[in-house]
């Protein structure tokens, strides 16, 4: 027996193994459900042959049958929950065997070179990580469109026999084939433990158990139902409690299983691959917190996240030389060749991430809409400053702060009511500025905003005010669930957004007045271009005048950029 073949073996039988434990849990709970039963018969049975009197016996054989009826009531009751509840499935962008033929046969001559069965669909999730997910329990998922707008699975008429591919979608625009290959080798290797009825059957019963003890938990129940469901819950999440040591030991060994099937499928270029995968995630990261997110705020979504993760991951490479052969390896053919219309799929699943990590509707609408990359400067960034400088000029104005502060710029001063950058450098600066409460009012401005805004969760309600469509939005069976559901940065404080409101100031300033750009950097997010270059040391000088009062930094910068601060900046 070979060493690899030996962990393979290994990591199934201990799987089988977790799962007969967990069989025996649901075997046992059933065995205690009956027990107030069995003895209810035999009791009766007795009296009724004369084995027992027909006193205190007979007394004692109706409490025990009342008490049967009443605990096969309750476990009839739980059953019945485990059976209805709707496990939660990961929101997923599906992809049909029409939109990606050949992404399908990949997948199935990798099954079939590692002899395990091939999984029941294919999926994309907008994260970098790729799993298989159980869809076999009895309460069906409803019907979704692919990304092409055709009819999906329709789980709820035909259970699948293995597990759903799940596949991070920026993987295949990064990753080239051979490399998602061998990334892919180890997940669809987890088919053929999962194709084992006891493994099965336990990652149901757990699931199931799961479901009910989130459906126990919904609010908007009333009095009546919520202390039977409360009862039934709490019996879900003890038998549940007493399950999840098993059911964690049963999914690492069957992960240690499928390890071993895929150790000799393309081992060597797996290495190389998970390099990779780490570059992904982390331009992943940068490409949604610096650059993603600010659309987000302002009720735009790009519709190209996947394609701007080469671009990011392009960036970081040549900044930091990351990869050698960077340039040859790009010359190769890229997973998302495998997909018919992978702009469709990008749109689709860059939708669903800016639903996933800020919230919003579930379809386009006027007041969320897609941008492309190339309309991001403009109709982002510069909207982004121009935003940002009215609310900062709306609270100086609520403050009543004077709008005719000269602070040494050539030029006349501001007149009355012209928004212009040397009321806020003159503010910020002048002796005994309270910096602090223009901060404060920044950000309760920038909270009732966000309040206004607010997606409202489970709604169903696109951006133009229209229902969604019963069953066409994946993120329904997360029911109550907040969103974001995976929420990118932590409140901003005061500090921090006076400074972002600064800049912007400045950034504005410097279009109007200069002659600069607003620009898109791939890393960074949001960038001013002067002369055709980034200009990114404008953070320091205008943190020395936020925190410590200090405008001689920031008004050398722009003496040296030529911006002009008493002249009037257009806000929108």
């Amino acid at each position: 027996m070979s060493g690899t073949g030996s962990v393979e073996e290994l990591g199934a039988h201990a799987a089988r193994a977790r799962a007969v434990a967990l069989l025996r849990i649901r075997s046992r709970a059933t065995a205690l459900a009956i027990l107030p039963a069995a003895a209810s018969v035999v009791l009766l049975v007795a009296v009724a042959q004369g084995h027992i009197g027909p006193g205190v016996w007979s007394t004692v054989s109706w409490a025990v049958t009342a008490c049967a009826v009443v605990v096969l009531l309750v476990a009839a009751a739980v059953a019945l929950a485990v059976s209805r509840a709707r496990p939660a499935v990961s929101p997923t962008v599906p992809l049909t065997e029409a939109a990606a033929p050949d992404l399908y046969r990949l997948v199935r001559d990798l099954a079939d070179r590692l002899d395990v069965p091939a999984p029941s669909a294919i999926e994309l999730t907008p994260d970098c990580d790729s799993w298989l997910e159980d869809r076999t329990h009895p309460a069906a998922r409803p019907p979704v469109k692919d990304v092409a707008g055709q009819p999906g699975i329709r789980r709820g008429r035909r259970i699948p026999a293995a597990p759903v591919l799940v596949i991070g979608s920026p993987f295949l625009w990064w990753m080239r084939v051979a490399e998602l290959r061998a990334v892919l080798a180890p997940v669809v290797a987890g088919t053929g433990p999962s194709a084992h009825p006891d493994i099965a059957a336990a990652r149901r019963f757990v699931r199931g158990l799961d479901a009910a003890v989130a459906d126990a938990a919904l609010p908007g129940q009333g009095f009546v139902r919520r202390i039977p469901t409360a009862f039934v819950g709490w019996i879900a999440k003890v038998l549940l409690r007493g399950c999840r040591g098993h059911a964690a030991e049963m999914e690492r060994c069957v992960a240690a299983a499928a390890s071993g099937r895929a150790h000799e499928v393309d081992y060597g270029l797996r290495i190389a691959a998970q390099e990779q995968v780490g570059l992904a995630y982390a331009g992943w990261d940068r490409l949604l917190t610096r650059v993603a997110l600010p659309a987000w705020r302002m009720g735009r979504w790009p519709s190209r996240l996947d394609a701007g993760v080469v671009s990011a991951l392009t960036e970081l490479s040549r900044r930091d030389r990351l990869a050698e052969g960077f340039t040859s390896r790009l010359g190769e053919r890229p997973a998302c060749d495998l997909i018919e219309e992978p702009g469709a799929a990008d749109e689709a699943a860059s939708l669903l991430a800016a639903r996933l990590f800020h919230g919003g509707p579930a379809e386009p609408g006027p007041g969320w809409s897609p941008v492309d990359w190339q309309q991001y400067p403009d109709e982002v960034v510069d909207r982004k400053w121009r935003t940002e400088a009215a609310r900062l000029h709306r609270v100086l104005d609520a403050m009543g702060v004077a709008a005719s502060v000269s602070v040494g710029s050539p030029g006349a001063p501001g007149a009355d009511g012209v928004p212009t950058l040397a009321r806020v450098i003159g503010h910020l600066a002048a002796p005994g500025a309270d910096s602090e409460a223009l901060a404060a009012g920044i950000g309760a401005a920038v909270a009732r905003e966000e309040e206004r805004t607010a997606p409202r969760p489970g709604t169903g309600v696109a951006a133009d005010g229209v229902p969604a469509a019963a069953g066409t939005d994946p993120l329904d069976l997360w029911g109550s669930v907040p969103l974001p559901l995976f929420p990118l940065q932590p409140p901003r404080t005061g500090a921090e957004l006076l400074a972002d409101h600064v800049v912007a100031m400045v950034c504005c300033a410097a279009v109007d007045t200069a002659g600069a750009a607003p620009g898109l950097d791939w890393l960074d997010g949001p960038a001013l271009l002067v002369d055709g270059g980034r200009r990114s040391d404008l953070g320091a000088p205008v943190l020395s005048l936020v925190e410590d009062g200090d405008a001689e930094p920031l008004l050398s910068w722009l003496s040296a950029v030529g911006v002009r601060t008493d002249k009037p900046v257009r806000l929108g």
